[in-house]
């Protein structure tokens, strides 16, 4: 009697799963009804930001690849208005260097658990010849 239940309950953990792998994540919130004062910007500190991420020698060759020269970024960051160069500094500030490997690892983890604990209520036991 037990052994029927738990297939039952292990498909539809694995289905439950699945479910919500490929539901897509919504974004809302309320929004408030008076307008919101931005703090203001320093453009030398959002400049001296936007210079450090460029000194990185991992930036600067990527943008010699792109085909741009030192000279040319300079110019183009002169020809910026304060809020695209603030804009600029902000989106600097939330990029994660490498990535954010977390998510993937206990996505693996809980995946792995899963089928462990599939096999395990199921009483299957996985055979490996050569």
């Amino acid at each position: 009697m037990l052994k029927p239940f738990m297939k039952y309950v292990s498909c539809y953990c694995v289905v439950a799963v699945f479910v919500m792998g490929i539901v897509p994540r919504v974004y809302a919130g309320f929004s408030p009804s008076d307008v919101v004062a931005l703090p203001e910007s320093d453009r030398s500190a959002d400049l001296g930001k936007i210079q450090k991420m460029l000194e990185m020698k991992m930036v600067q060759e990527r943008l010699k690849q792109l085909g741009f020269s030192e000279d040319e970024i300079q110019r183009r960051l002169e020809q910026l208005s304060d809020q695209q160069i603030h804009q600029l500094a902000q989106t600097l500030d939330q990029l994660k260097v490498g990535g954010d490997g977390g998510g993937v690892i206990v996505f693996l983890l809980v995946v792995a658990l899963i089928v462990v604990l599939i096999f395990w209520l199921t009483g299957s036991k996985v055979v490996v010849t050569k």
